[in-house]
């Protein structure tokens, strides 16, 4: 994720500097950052649904070890017997 951020924060950097203010630098870095926060959302509790990176109405850059809502214990490897 900080490298997406390095590489968007290039980005805009170098198109302003050698073509001048772009608004299509802005558009292109805002969407590789949202390409790279996708995976984020597919972390959820096997228990509840809870995502881990939520915590209320805030959302944190790391998952928690156990779940906000219920409580479950996030670093357990999944079961095997679905």
């Amino acid at each position: 994720m900080l490298g997406v951020l390095g590489l968007a924060v290039l980005l805009v950097v170098v198109t302003d500097r050698f073509y001048g203010h772009s608004s299509l630098a802005f558009a292109a870095a805002i969407i590789m950052l949202l390409v790279a926060n996708t995976p984020m959302l597919r972390f959820n509790c096997p228990a509840c649904g809870q995502n881990a990176f939520f915590r209320g109405p805030f959302v944190v850059p790391w998952p928690s070890r156990t779940c906000t809502r219920c409580g479950h214990d996030l670093d357990l490897a999944p079961s095997q017997n679905r």
